[in-house]
């Protein structure tokens, strides 16, 4: 029997602090056949103790119900983790130096992959020319994402791969980039594929994070990375997988195991790659990006899901492309029913350019917003990319997490990994400390849209919080005093008034030190240990 269908553990964990709505103040949960069975105090933990299979001295620690990260590439995240690395390079001098660094190091390779280059960041702004490329691996086969993965560089090695490509230098977007980028990844093999896949999920797991929504798709990876993937997740221990596919095409949704006809399906591209499409032209560029998709289309299939019973959903991010969709699920609804289609859950991702008039249309049509708090820790701000490429007032209104939320629009937040880090508790600190302080949110509100926030986006409400018959998927972690933040400010004021009746959460002030993950348990199972713990 394998450790993957074994029965789970029955499992007392006391002397903690256990983050339940259940109790406020539980200092022990037992855990009986991968469900929480019990959450309470310390004094009534010793009734369980004799009927239990295992029993763990937290002393001390926390335990949390496990992250879920909304939007991550799996595969392109282990390979990341596994290949080149540009994301910290501080210059494109730097950068190339790195490429010739790996390009040294992988002799073997048939085809060299990078990813996460940032020339807003860089001393001179421009991307490497091919010219460049080509010197630094010595005529080698190179894709070299763009961190946003809407743009890419390559040598002229790979393009010579790819028959009936231009020679134009410069970063390759739309259908050029996709050719390029499938080329790249056609040279992976099935096995350097389960390795990466196996890496993320590991390094997912070690981070307190027990399930992912992976965003799929043709333009993105295939199907048999797609197909591996769930397989992989369904034999082995470690986080749940939910897969979306990114593709029109209800029936190969289903086949493939989707939950939905979603995720990456464009509706334009990506901020920094000057392709999401807006009404106004960008302030660094005499245009307005890239439309992928027009309302009538969206449309029809969010028509085709709904009536499927899929999820559809969308990847939108300029304030044109989000009109789009409003315009299209709004004529959805009114073809098969207002109330079918706020049953249905559709999604939008990234979701940052939403205007008041956008924000009302995702809460009245029922679309989950699935948002990366990082982006704007990573580009937000007067000075960061956002501005460059919108000017500061325009800037200014992206990701407005705090009127997302008081429309009651649902929430549920991810990295879109590899483009930023897994990062759970950095993804909260992002959502409560937003650059633009009146989209932030509180702390509890961001742990919850990361955490309960994500089954919900999947159709679940039953899970994601430590309750009695929920799924046991559970973190346990070593951090400093729990805070319980003070009703009539967010942020800035701190509350460890026992009376609150609330269960605190770690102190997320930007400079403190965030939680360590100690121990990671998915339906009951163990699938992650920090060492020495």
């Amino acid at each position: 029997m394998s450790e993957r269908t074994a029965p789970p553990k029955t499992v007392l964990l006391r002397r903690g602090e256990v983050h339940s709505p259940a109790d406020p103040f539980a200092t022990a949960m037992v855990v009986e056949r991968g469900q929480v069975a019990w959450v309470g105090s310390e004094g009534a933990a010793d009734a369980f103790a004799d009927g239990v299979d295992e029993v763990i001295d937290l002393d001390g620690a926390l335990v949390t119900p496990t992250f879920t990260d909304a939007h991550v590439h799996i595969t392109s995240t282990g390979l990341a983790l596994t290949g080149l690395d540009l994301s910290g390079a501080p210059s494109l001098e730097a950068a190339l130096a790195l490429v010739r660094d790996f390009t040294e190091a992988r002799p073997r390779d048939r085809v060299l992959l990078g990813h996460g280059w940032d020339a807003a960041r860089w001393p001179g702004g421009r991307p490497p020319t091919r010219a460049e490329l080509d010197e630094a691996t010595g005529g080698r086969p190179l894709y070299l994402s763009r961190i946003d993965v809407h743009s890419a560089v390559v040598t002229t090695a790979l393009l010579d791969l790819v028959p009936g490509l231009g020679r134009e230098d410069g970063p390759l977007t739309g259908d050029a980039h996709h050719a390029v980028r499938a080329a790249a990844f056609a040279a992976v093999t099935p096995a350097q594929r389960t390795e990466a896949q196996r890496a993320a999920l590991a390094h997912a797991a070690s981070l307190g994070i027990g399930s992912v929504h992976e965003c799929a798709g043709p333009e993105i990876s295939s199907e048999d990375d797609f197909k591996g993937l769930l397989r992989l997740a369904a034999e082995e221990p470690g986080p749940r997988v939910v897969g979306y596919w990114a593709e029109r095409d209800v029936e190969k949704a289903r086949e493939l195991g989707a939950a939905g006809a979603a995720g990456d399906l464009f509706v334009d591209g990506a901020l920094g790659s000057h392709t999401a499409c807006l009404h106004e032209p960008y302030a660094d560029a005499g245009h307005t990006g890239t439309a992928y998709l027009d309302a009538a289309a969206v449309a029809a299939h969010v028509v085709a899901c709904t009536e499927a019973g899929l999820q559809a959903g969308f990847h939108a991010i300029g304030d044109a492309a989000l009109t789009t969709v409003v315009e299209g699920v709004r004529a959805a609804a009114e073809k098969v029913g207002l109330a079918r289609i706020r049953a249905a859950r559709h999604r939008v991702e990234h979701a940052e350019m939403l205007t008041p008039d956008t924000i009302a249309a995702f809460a009245e049509l029922g679309l989950t917003a699935s948002v990366q708090p990082a982006f704007d820790a990573l580009w937000g701000g007067d000075e960061g990319m956002y501005a460059q490429r919108l000017g500061v007032e325009r800037a200014r209104t992206l990701n407005p997490f705090a009127a997302l939320l008081r429309a009651g629009v649902p929430l549920a937040l991810g990295s879109d990994s590899p483009v930023t880090p897994l990062d759970p508790w950095g993804t909260v600190r992002a959502a409560a400390f937003h650059r633009t302080p009146e989209h932030r949110v509180s702390v509890r509100a961001a742990f919850t849209a990361h955490t309960r926030g994500g089954w919900r986006a999947t159709g679940r409400d039953d899970a994601g919080v430590l309750v009695p018959g929920a799924p046991a998927d559970y973190a346990v972690w070593r951090t400093g005093e729990l805070v319980v933040q003070a009703p009539d400010d967010r942020v800035a004021r701190w509350s460890t008034d026992p009376r609150s009746g609330t269960p605190g959460l770690p102190d997320l002030t930007p400079g403190s030190d965030l939680p360590v993950c100690l121990r990671t348990v998915v339906g009951g199972r163990t699938v992650f240990v920090r060492p020495g713990e």
